[in-house]
């Protein structure tokens, strides 16, 4: 039987009552997808505030308690002046995206208060998100044993501007002056590994403190006196400005 004369034997309370069901139904079923695809948003854009600056450590449990970090020493390179009362320890991930976006920005924040503050790089690497971070953490180390403090700056400068291969390392380190065979041998020896996890120990507890959402790469620590303020990702040159802009007043 058709649906008209389906229709056309009902009564027409009952013609009624079947077109007032159908109508719901249908007002039901778009409801269902309008708040469907209101959520899908919500999501996207709360994925997007929270991790368009950073990169997260799948491991992470953020905790709470008092943040340590070591006292900046002549084990540590330092950009800026050496004598400056604000330090800014970053603790960092070669091979993220966020790091290199946070290395231009601190490398602007350097140039403006650069008798100001000094900036000490430490080692973060996280090796599920990228696997040759690592080795390349080794290597910076390895053209700052060889070449000191300026060739290091200058080899982690060239390998945030380009993503690098493990096997150009060499090469990298031989266009900033350092002996390439001497460079290849560090590395080889594996003599930084315990240094580099060491570092990403401390910047994880360190983190788990400071970072509500949890601690990524790359985190950083504005320390002046006993003030500790975290930098939770790659905040734009502007936030980082207006902190250092209110511990300088």
């Amino acid at each position: 039987m058709s649906d008209k004369k389906f229709l056309d034997n009902l009564g027409s309370r009952s013609a009624f009552k079947v077109g007032l069901l159908s109508g719901i139904g249908v007002m039901f079923i778009i409801g269902f997808f309008v708040v469907a695809g209101l959520l899908m948003q919500t999501k996207t854009a709360a994925d997007n505030n929270g991790d368009t600056n950073t990169n997260t450590d799948p491991t992470d449990n953020n905790v709470s308690g008092e943040m340590t970090l070591q006292d900046i020493t002549k084990d540590d390179w330092v950009r800026g002046d050496s004598k400056a009362d604000i330090s800014i320890i970053e603790f960092s991930d070669i091979d993220c995206p966020f790091c290199s976006r946070f290395h231009d920005t601190m490398n602007q924040v350097l140039a403006e208060y650069d008798d100001d503050i000094k900036w000490a790089y430490r080692h973060f690497p996280l090796p599920q998100l990228h696997p040759e971070a690592p080795k390349k953490a080794e290597a910076a180390e390895c053209v700052g044993e060889l070449g000191g403090n300026d060739k290091f700056w200058s080899f982690l400068d060239k390998l945030f501007a380009n993503k690098t291969a493990l096997a150009d390392l060499g090469s990298v380190a031989s266009s900033v002056g350092v002996d390439a065979n001497a460079f290849q041998s560090c590395l080889d020896s594996g003599k930084y590994t315990d240094k580099i996890q060491e570092q990403s120990k401390e910047a994880a507890n360190a983190g788990r403190v400071g970072c509500p959402r949890g601690v990524g790469t790359p985190f950083s620590v504005i320390v002046s006196g006993d003030t500790k303020i975290p930098i939770c990702g790659a905040l734009p040159y502007e936030q980082i400005t207006a902190q250092l802009d209110s511990l300088l007043k």
